[in-house]
Formats: structure tokens, sequence, C-alpha cells
């Protein structure tokens, strides 16, 4: 089988090459997928970069979550039978034609999804639900303040906010991006070119956004702690700007906020029970159609660099998706 595979860890995401690999048999609890589609991710790069904090062995392809059919069974699995179509959590693999999952790693492809939306939705909308249902308990009413909305992560946390009830406030760098966004739900968009927090505290009374959702961190992170609400969360995604902030303890201190990191994958592994409550919420609804993933774009498999480069150059909007 075709699969691009990094040997060396480099800033230059360009070391991903395509090689033929033999894949082994599917061990016991395995399936032998057969991939169809995969999303690409902002830790797909930074893998490859040697920069996130789980670290593969060399040499891997890279690709966290990915779909397609079922090939063939390893011993023990009788959750899934050949031909079955399915989703999988992967971590690494998945820019690849086939892959060996874990049989209890895979889900049905929920019925209105093609191959490419089942890749793209369930790491997005996992984080989404994780950060915003488990750990910022977002309330009907309340007002959520999502940075790099135009990203997959995210798109997925307005979407989420607006299935859950509150007003939500969208940060970009970049209008015709803003527009999408607002399409898709938001009900304020701000560019956040010229800053943002004077403009949330308008929108909001003065009072300031209850939950704020980050995966850029940085000057935002910094920006955000001055437009937060009394009891408002602040939620750490990630760090897409490159600065890990800091912030002054006085702060939470005096304005009553907590400082709320949020690890959705880690949240399952380690409480399994909730993970695969979590999974079911977002399947569930991906299930009722509430859940329908912007792609951006598509390309083949021959062509991931492009793919990763789309997402490291900021011009990516919703997801990237790779097809085999």
């Amino acid at each position: 089988m075709r699969a691009m595979r990094v040997h060396e860890l480099s800033e230059d995401i360009g070391v991903l090459k395509m090689e033929e690999v033999e894949l082994p048999p599917p061990g016991p609890g395995e399936v032998r997928l057969r991939l169809k589609a995969c999303s690409v991710n902002f830790p797909d790069i930074l893998m490859i970069q040697g920069k996130y904090q789980f670290k593969p062995e060399l040499p891997f392809s890279p690709g966290m979550e990915g779909a397609g059919i079922v090939a063939a069974l390893g011993e023990g699995v009788t959750t899934f039978k050949v031909g079955d179509r399915v989703v999988a959590g992967l971590r690494t693999g998945g820019f690849a034609e086939e892959a060996n999952v874990a049989a209890e790693a895979c889900r049905p492809i929920p019925g209105p999804m093609d191959f490419a939306q089942a890749a793209a939705y369930p790491a997005a909308w996992l984080t989404a639900y994780v950060a915003l249902v488990c750990r910022g308990h977002l309330q009907p009413g309340e007002t959520l303040l999502v940075h790099g909305s135009t990203g997959g992560v995210g798109l997925a946390a307005v979407e989420m906010g607006k299935l859950l009830g509150a007003t939500v406030i969208a940060t970009s760098a970049s209008d015709e991006k803003l527009k999408i966004v607002k399409s898709r739900g938001a009900d304020h968009v701000i560019n956040v070119t010229q800053g943002f927090r004077e403009k949330v505290k308008e929108l909001t009374g003065g009072r300031g956004a209850d939950v704020i959702y980050d995966p850029v961190g940085g000057d935002v992170f910094d920006e955000s702690v001055r437009c937060i609400a009394w009891n408002g969360r602040l939620l750490i995604i990630g760090f897409t700007s490159g600065r890990i902030p800091a912030v002054s303890v006085n702060m939470p201190l005096i304005k009553g906020f907590s400082v709320i990191g949020v690890r959705a994958g880690e949240y399952g592994r380690r409480d399994p029970e909730a993970g695969r409550a979590n999974l079911a919420a977002i399947a569930r609804l991906a299930e009722e159609g509430k859940i329908a993933p912007y792609i951006c774009a598509r390309f083949p498999l021959e062509r991931a660099v492009d793919a990763l480069r789309m997402l490291q150059d900021r011009k990516a909007v919703g997801k990237v998706v790779i097809e085999m």
C-alpha cells in the first residue's frame, strides 16, 4: 500500500514522503481499514516537527482520524464485519491507503455523512464538546467568545455553542473568513486585527464573555483576560499563535474567573467511561444531522504536504481532508 511517512523530525513538513509499505495482518482486537478519507489537523504538523506532546516512533504516517471500509478482522473482533463503513480515531497512520486500528477506536459512520465528512468531524467536535460541556459548563443564555473561529476546532465550537443555547461571538483576523463563520451561526463576529476587548464588552453590556474558547494563545489569551466576565471560564485549547502565554494569578483572583485546560483525547483516556459517553453524544448529533463539518478543501494522498501547508499558512476555513 501507499503511505506518506516521516523518517526524520523537521521544521519543514516537506520531509513527508510517499512510499510503499507492507502492512501486517490485523492483530487481535484490530480491524484492517481501507481508508477513504483522513482529516488534517494542526497536531499532524506539530508531530512532524517533534513539538507535540505525543511523540510517535519514527518512521510514522501522520493522520489522527480517518474513515473507510473494514477490509479484514483480527482475532476476537465481533463488533464489525468486512464491508462496514467506519470512522476511526488513529492518533497516527491516517495518511495511508490502509491502517490497522483497534476495533474499540472505530464507530459506524453516521448515516448522513460521506467519508470526508465522517473523517472531519470527530476530533474537532469532540474537542468542542469536552471543552464547552464537560469543562466549561456552558449554559443557555451565556455568552461564548470563540477565538480562531475559522479553524476546524474553532468553527465546531461556534456551532456547538449555538446548539447549547449560547450567544456566540467569533473572532478571526480575516473579514472574508468571518463571513463563512457568520453563515454557520455566529451571532457576532470581530476582526481581531485592532483588538477585541472593547467590542466584547460593548456586545455584553460591559460584563464580558462567560466562556472563552482559546486555541490561539499568545496575545489573544492576554487580551481575553481583560474581557472575561465574573465567574467566567477561560478554556485553553492550544497555542496556534506559537507563544504559550502566562497569567498573573492576581487576575483570576480579582475577576473571579477560572483558567481551564482542555485535552479532549486525554479526558477519555483518563476516564474511559466518560470518553465513550462523549463520543456517543457527538455521534448522536451527527446522526440527527446537527453536525455537518465545513470542508474547505480536499486533496489526494500524494498532495498531503499541500494539505498540511494550507493549515500551516492559515489559509483554511473549517476542515481540510485528504481523500484516497
